[in-house]
């Protein structure tokens, strides 16, 4: 057939002698004119632009700039593009009913569809290039295309072409789109002044553009980028060549920095306040402030949201239109076949519509737009909830620092309540948010899909939707019985944690002492509680599973047997397929309403929380804390996202200081006597309660001196300190601050010692999780002699020598466990060095020993501060420095007792100056006995084993298989790759197995025959409706009736099946998982504790405890869902390709690229998910910590004026955490956005091939063959049943495909839990087994307790050097040895090495007779005794502490305890020996402790006792007490001490000095001492 534009057949096509214009085939060639001419502009100018950028790689995002009347333009573009579709189509389908080929019909339309596409990128180019002047081609190309697009108009409307034909609405449309579009074009001139104008508006990028560190840039880029995060792909493919940072995620844009929101929402809230001020009873809505702050995004998510769920139903009518489509076909293939008369070939919608193509591509067109809507509803509502969550935060921040310290201290407000505001609170609001457009979509989507259900099936619709809403209810019973068995397991949970960390913490004691098992099963008892528990939330969690699946198939059935017996005439394949999927739409809100009914509740509680602490009393307004505004304006600048033009945009400039809330101080003070920088007149202060805590205070401070204030524990020393900072609550009264720096000229002078704050150091030591270096200048300008006299006034020096980074080591969270005294002095060092005029120290000497406190007092008080003329209150109970004060305040009950110089004290109250006097002799005399026991030696010795052995972490936490395989290669980047990218299937294949093979085949076989069943109740359904379609008037009624009835009874039979095997299938993942969790748990539990000593020491507690707490966690609860979800959604994808693959193998060659598409998307996702998600949990550990440091430290923080730093600190942490978030949404919204195209592809692909598909085919495609044959064809209604029941299955398949890669990542990362577990379960452990079997060791051994060492030698691991080195030795029965040594000369390493904690290599220990080394471990260490040097106490019982295994008599117990002299005390607590002991044993004092291990040695009635070093953590009165229990109860036994002061060895029998691993000297002590060269005696000399 020839080609002509307008056709062969029609002679009069090329006449024009009624006019140029009445022709419509010139009218046609006319419209191409404008396409033409804007193609041939274009083209030049965009293949030159682009020649030009190709040098740069791509244009940076610092010049992007939208035009006025962007976003309306995209969307005008976009329904162009739309009409043109429409155009082509109809041309097209116009085009097939005529005898030859006419062009113009739909010619014209495609060139116009390239000419739309071109306009739209080459505006984007000449956007990003901001190079308005090029825009004029385009105004050009919109009035010529609106001329003659009217003048074709005009040419219908003279023609009296009706409005219903298609052609003539297509052509109405574009006139108005051209029209709308020039006058855009028009708007960018007038605004911009481009043409035209003499001078053009020079316009700016946004700020945020600007600044290269913002790299989130959803807000500013294209519509089409917006919809499809098109500039989320070069982050998503660089995540694949190196891990995604923070560096790389960048920064906020401004408008959704936490600032930004929280002004926002303060305003908003501030105006509640305002509304409710004058009615007392009511408290303001934050409901109100959040909707008036955040309204508007809520209200656009909501609109896509009701968009995407109109388009959604577009599917189930458009499957029942195709098929209508074909039995209309059959029924006319007569009358379709004659052709159209080509001067009348115009289509009515309707005839257009009844076309099966047209309706397949209308179906992925709506498909495809439905997606985007819903994408970006619930990313507007992601964005939305986090910047809600970010104003949350700020708000709670600022209400926390200005929170009353008496609300605290009184309990009314726990540290726990602010930390669950954040941490749970918050994100319940932010969840809520998320969900809240379902809350008013939902009713709608239930609403048409019953309407439309009803259209189809009638009355017997209405039962099934009944099914569905009667079993809904159950969902949110199901959902509040899951919520309450995960708090139980929580509860159990936290025990078992409890336990585990004693266990950890006490490991050494239980191994020395043998009882590991008791304790081992102790926590088994707790962990099977928690399973018990978890069983419960497995069992709630898979009826849930199993109801959202059965409940379709249920309603399904209930519809089609009512709508078989209730209906005369049989069901059709449309209605089926059509309620089908109608049915699945329907099913989805249902399920979801129950989770958001269930957030919504604990939304409103959350906002009841909320509301409760913003009310909170606050800090009196009268504080004179608050620092000038000045200065508070400077730190707000500093704030990155404060930049003055970003809210001078907003509001005033007033609110960048409101925002940080500078408490109003009063400006006109007065003025004071230069030499008192504090007084306080007439003063009654109170903790909130009302009553004066302090009364009549007097006082007066001087200034550069040095004022004291002492008095009893609990006369409000302290709180006097408070009261002065404006802490408590001032009943009556002033405090007066003089202004010493008013004479000052320079307000930097001012600035550098701010008067306005004070340094103070707290009673209880409160430290910063940062570096050393930076709790101690807090904020400061670092100035490094200050910083080093500082430090050497403090005695820090050696504590910092002792750290692994020196001061740059993070304390705090870390682990990293300094003593009270280091903590005190880091504190003292900190108040030290800030540059202000008054410092604060509140009993700096507590936590000290005299060595110490003599050492602050000289260079830190009297030199350090005196030099710098600045003024000190100190508040001590070290009398002893009074002499040195220049002013002292003593207090009694809350009064002052006294003020004034010692001079003045002695002279006026002689009483109070000899009761001071004694109790100075009495300190002098504790300080003798002090200056032996060296409390400072003994930190730093704590310190160095808590620090050093972690320096040979040689088990690094990931040595897994995976890994092995890099061995042989260098560490390259390639195969970094190949890491990130593959999927942990050997970890899997673990965790599965872990969980028996049993439970793993029938889970397998059980979800292949749940999805069988379900492929066979489609495919029945199928058989059926075509069955009775066929057969319609062929059969008689008795025949019918059995025949439905057969139907009826398979079907029924077959949906029983399924709705089973969906409760099977949800148990047996469940079980599967619980199996897995159980013996993962189990194994690393046992794994642990019999693990060498040495792995404890060279593992931080923190990894092992991870292990039990948060990868458990993982293990436990998190990965059993996913599992299950993943293989649903596979399976599902599976079966659905399948079956269309089945049924038109045509699909399969579509499959091909479709298929390499979705490996590389969730191939390039899976990596950068990973690392988005770690990204955020990194980021929101710190942000927690900073809000509970805050909480603790808050008199500090306000008593040193350091609120905006704070702040500060806060809104960054906020805005980090929120941008790891934002990208990790933004990332999923990019996966599902392309999977969900790609399922919309199968679909139109699924469609397209069961259309097409030929007669010769086994399985012929959609009744095409209606027309073809000209009769009714049984098999060909089955098949096209079928087929089409498979397009509705790919219908389906768009919402899995994103399902399969988002739980491929999820358990991507959560198999890392089940990897650190394993790389845990690897370990070696000790060798329990002994060659000789527990029976042939005598009952009684060891009896004498003769000791033979015999040249022995050892080591920690067999890949370390040695610590002894060939000891021999020999200790008779009953002896009293003492061993000694300098510190790392193996003393510990022979203790350890009678209980074999060690690695004996060579040599033996033979103890009466029996060589250790044969002996079953067990059975050696449950025969020997040993004191530790650090007492051990479990929480539990006084009785389980001394016998754990319950062996002894209540009567050996009171003797043990009377032994080690604590009988009175145990006989005076509640409970005698069942007395409760708290965790770490807190309740007893340090001395009590080891008293009460010494009573646990005794309990154990061993001929050989060891003590390690077990005075050195005690005082001396408790030293005595132990040194006369081993001369008495133990006289009889064999001791070998361990000495920490060689002076504790000197009555031994026998001592052994050891070095560097070997014995060097053996003798009695006098002996030894004879020896004047000898080490012995040079270690009596250097620890007199």
């Amino acid at each position: 057939m020839r080609l002509a534009f307008c056709g062969n057949d029609n002679a009069s096509a090329y006449n024009i002698s009624a006019g140029v214009l009445r022709n419509v085939c010139f009218v046609d060639a006319l419209n191409l004119v404008p396409h033409v001419f804007l193609l041939f502009i274009t083209f030049p100018i965009l293949f030159i632009g682009w020649g030009s950028q190709s040098s740069k790689v791509q244009i940076h995002h610092n010049t992007w700039l939208h035009f006025p009347g962007h976003n309306l333009r995209w969307i005008l573009t976009f329904t162009l593009l739309f009409v043109h579709v429409c155009e082509i189509a109809e041309g097209i389908v116009s085009d097939t009913q005529m005898k030859s080929r006419h062009l113009h019909l739909f010619l014209p339309a495609i060139i116009g569809f390239v000419a739309a596409t071109v306009s739209i990128v080459y505006y984007h180019n000449i956007e990003t290039s901001n190079f308005p002047k090029l825009l004029l081609a385009l105004f050009l190309y919109w009035i010529m295309a609106f001329v003659t697009k009217t003048i074709k108009l005009v040419r219908y409307c003279q023609d009296g072409v009706p409005f219903s034909q298609l052609r003539f609405c297509i052509t109405g449309i574009m006139v108005i789109l051209y029209g709308l579009l020039m006058a855009v074009e028009i708007n960018v001139i007038r605004v911009r002044r481009y043409v035209f104008f003499m001078n053009p508006q020079k316009v700016k990028p946004p700020e945020d553009l600007q600044d290269l560190g913002v790299r989130f840039l959803q807000p500013f880029v294209n519509l089409l980028s917006k919809a499809t995060y098109w500039w989320m792909n070069t982050l998503i493919i660089s995540a694949h060549k190196k891990p995604v940072d923070l560096k790389a995620i960048g920064k906020l844009p401004i408008a959704m920095r936490a600032l930004t929101n929280y002004v926002c929402l303060k305003e908003a809230y501030e105006e509640q306040k305002k509304k409710v001020a004058d009615q007392p009873n009511r408290s303001p809505s934050i409901w109100l402030a959040m909707y008036s702050a955040f309204g508007r995004p809520i209200l656009l998510s909501s609109t896509f949201r009701y968009l995407a769920d109109l388009l959604g139903f577009a599917g189930p009518l458009c499957i029942s239109g195709i098929v209508q489509g074909f039995q209309d076909t059959s029924n006319n293939t007569n009358a379709t076949g004659k052709l159209k008369d080509p001067s009348n070939s115009y289509l009515s919608s309707e005839e257009f519509l009844r076309n099966v193509y047209v309706l397949a591509v209308l179906l992925f067109l709506a498909l495809i737009l439905q997606r985007t809507f819903l994408q970006a509803s619930y990313y507007v509502t992601t964005e939305t909830g986090i910047n809600l969550r970010g104003a949350l935060l700020a708000m709670i921040y600022n209400k926390i620092l200005r929170l009353s310290t008496s609300n605290l201290s009184m309990g009314e407000m726990t540290l726990g309540q602010i930390n669950n505001l954040v941490a749970i609170e918050t994100n319940q609001l932010m969840w809520f948010l998320f969900l809240c457009p379902n809350l008013w979509a939902m009713p709608v989507q239930i609403i048409m899909g019953v309407i439309l259900l009803y259209n189809l099936l009638g009355m017997s619709a209405l039962v099934g939707a009944a099914v569905i809403v009667l079993l809904a209810p159950i969902q949110y019973f199901i959902a509040t019985k899951l919520a309450e068995a995960q708090k139980s397991t929580l509860d159990y949970s936290t025990e078992r944690l409890k336990k585990t960390n004693e266990i950890l913490k006490g490991i050494k004691l239980l191994k020395l002492y043998a009882w590991e098992h008791i304790f081992c099963t102790s926590v088994e008892e707790t962990r099977m509680k928690e399973l018990t528990s978890l069983k419960t939330f497995a069992l709630h969690t898979s009826l849930s599973i199993f109801m959202n699946a059965a409940i379709p198939i249920a309603a399904v059935l209930a519809t089609f047997v009512t709508y078989a017996y209730t209906n005369v005439k049989p069901l059709q394949p449309a209605q089926a397929f059509a309620s089908l999927s109608l049915f699945h739409i329907l099913v989805t809100p249902l399920f979801l309403l129950s989770t958001v009914v269930r957030f919504a509740v604990k939304a409103i509680i959350s906002v009841q929380k909320l509301n409760e602490f913003l009310l909170s009393d606050e800090i009196g307004d009268d504080s004179w804390r608050g620092g000038d505004s000045s200065v508070a304006y400077e730190s707000c600048k500093k704030h990155t996202g404060l930049h003055t033009k970003a809210i001078n945009r907003r509001q005033p400039l007033r609110y960048q200081l409101e925002s940080y809330e500078q408490p109003s101080r009063r400006q006109t003070r007065p003025v004071e006597i230069d030499d008192i920088a504090i007084k306080v007149t007439n003063g009654y202060f109170s903790w909130g309660s009302g009553l004066a805590t302090l009364s009549n205070i007097n006082i007066r401070i001087p200034t550069g001196q040095m004022t004291m204030i002492v008095g009893q524990v609990g006369c409000g020393k302290s709180s006097l300190l408070l009261a002065i900072l404006g802490e408590m609550q001032t009943l009556e009264g002033k405090v007066h601050w003089s202004n010493v720096n008013e004479t000052e000229p320079s307000f930097e002078a001012s600035r550098s010692r701010n008067r306005y704050s004070v340094a103070y150091a707290a009673q209880k030591p409160w430290l910063l999780n940062a570096t050393v270096e930076e709790n101690i200048i807090f904020g400061s300008p670092f100035n490094k002699q200050r910083y080093k006299a500082v430090t050497d006034a403090c005695s820090l020096q050696p504590d910092i020598d002792l750290l692994p980074f020196g001061d740059q080591t993070e304390i705090g969270e870390r682990g990293i466990n300094l003593s009270g005294g280091q903590r005190q002095r880091i504190c003292v060092a900190r108040a030290l060095y800030q540059n202000t005029n008054i410092v604060f120290l509140d009993d700096p000497f507590s936590a000290l020993d005299i060595h110490l406190s003599d050492h602050l007092m000289q260079e830190g008080i009297l030199k350090f501060l005196q030099e710098d003329k600045r003024t000190l209150v100190l508040v001590t109970h070290k009398l002893q420095y009074l002499p040195h004060a220049d002013w002292i305040i003593a207090m009694k009950d809350g009064m002052v007792l006294r003020e004034g110089t010692l001079k003045d004290i002695q002279t006026k109250d002689t009483e109070l100056y000899e009761h001071w006097k004694t109790l100075m002799n009495r300190q002098d005399q504790e300080l003798e006995k002090d200056m032996e026991a060296d409390q400072t030696t003994l930190e730093r010795k704590t310190l160095r084993r808590a620090m050093y052995p972690r320096e040979s972490k040689a088990q690094l936490e990931d040595e897994d298989e995976e890994e092995e395989e890099e061995e042989d290669e260098d560490d390259n980047m390639s195969t970094v790759l190949r890491l990130r990218t593959k999927m942990p299937w050997k970890t899997c294949w673990r965790y599965l197995t872990s969980g028996g093979f049993f439970l793993l085949f029938l889970m397998i076989f059980s979800k292949l025959l749940k999805h069988s069943v379900i492929v066979a109740i489609d495919y029945w359904l199928a058989t059926w409706t075509s069955m009775d379609n066929g057969n319609e008037l062929r059969n008689a009624d008795d025949v019918k009736s059995t025949k439905k009835t057969y139907h009826v009874a398979v079907f029924s039979i077959l949906s029983g099946a399924g709705i089973v095997l969906c409760l099977i299938t949800s148990l047996t993942v469940e079980w599967m998982g619980l199996t897995a969790a159980k013996n993962l748990h189990h194994n690393l539990l046992n794994k642990i504790i019999l693990g060498p000593i040495r792995f404890f020491d060279t593992t931080p507690l923190g990894l092992i405890l991870n292990r039990f707490s948060a990868d458990t966690n993982i293990i436990d609860q998190h990965i059993p869902p996913t599992l299950e979800s993943l293989t649903r959604s596979t399976l599902l994808c599976l079966s659905a390709i399948g079956m269309i693959s089945y049924a038109t193998p045509w699909f399969l060659v579509a499959l091909v690229p479709l298929g390499i598409a979705f490996y590389f998307i969730q191939k390039y996702f899976r990596v950068a998910s990973k690392d988005l998600q770690e990204l955020d949990d990194s980021t929101q550990l710190p942000l927690l910590c900073h809000f509970s440091e805050t909480a603790e430290g808050l008199t500090t923080i306000r008593a040193f004026g350091h609120e905006a730093r704070f702040k500060q600190r806060m809104l960054e942490l906020t805005d980090t955490n929120n941008i790891a978030y934002l990208f990790l949404s933004a990332a999923n919204r990019w996966l599902e956005v392309r999977t969900d195209y790609l399922g919309a592809c199968i679909v139109l692909t699924a469609a397209v091939t069961s259309i097409t598909e030929g007669p010769n085919s086994g399985f012929v495609g959609l009744g095409l063959l209606y027309a073809l044959t000209g009769y009714e064809n049984l098999p060909t209604t089955e098949n096209q049943s079928r087929c089409l029941n498979l397009t509705l299955k790919t219908f389906l398949i768009t919402n899995y495909l994103n399902w399969v890669v988002r739980n491929l990542a999820d358990l991507e990362v959560q198999m890392g839990a089940v990897k650190k577990v394993h790389s845990f379960l690897n370990m070696e452990s000790e060798n329990y087994e002994g060659y000789l079997d527990p029976s042939q060791v005598p009952k009684d051994w060891p009896q004498e307790g003769e000791i033979k060492i015999e040249n022995l030698c050892v080591r920690y691991e067999n890949n370390l050097k040695p610590v002894l080195k060939h000891v021999k030795a020999y200790i008779k029965p009953g002896q009293k040895v003492g061993i000694c040594g300098r510190t790392g000369s193996g003393k510990s390493s022979l203790s350890l090495a009678f209980f074999r904690m060690v690695d004996i290599f060579d040599g033996r220990i033979v103890i009466d007779g029996i060589d250790i080394s044969k002996l079953p471990l067990h059975t050696l260490r449950s025969r020997l005794s040993i004191i530790l040097q650090d007492p051990i106490l479990f929480s539990g019982s006084i009785r389980f502490n001394l016998d754990p295994e319950c062996k002894c008599t209540d009567d050996r117990l009171w003797e043990a305890l009377e032994i080690a002299q604590l009988k009175n005390m145990v006989k005076s607590l509640p409970g005698g020996l069942d007395a409760v002991v708290t965790e770490g044993g807190e309740n007893f004092s340090v001395g009590q402790r080891q008293l009460f291990c010494l009573a646990r040695a005794f309990v154990r009635k061993s001929s050989i006792l060891i003590m390690d070093e077990a005075t050195a953590s005690i005082d001396m009165a408790t030293e005595n007490i132990l040194q006369k229990v081993v001369m008495t109860a133990f006289a009889d036994r064999t001791v070998v001490t361990i000495a920490h002061r060689v002076s504790h060895i000197l009555d031994a029998n026998i001592v052994l000095v050891l070095s560097e691993g070997f014995l060097v000297e053996c003798d009695t002590a006098s002996n030894l001492l004879l020896k004047e060269d000898g080490l012995f005696t040079t270690l009596v000399k250097t620890h007199k």
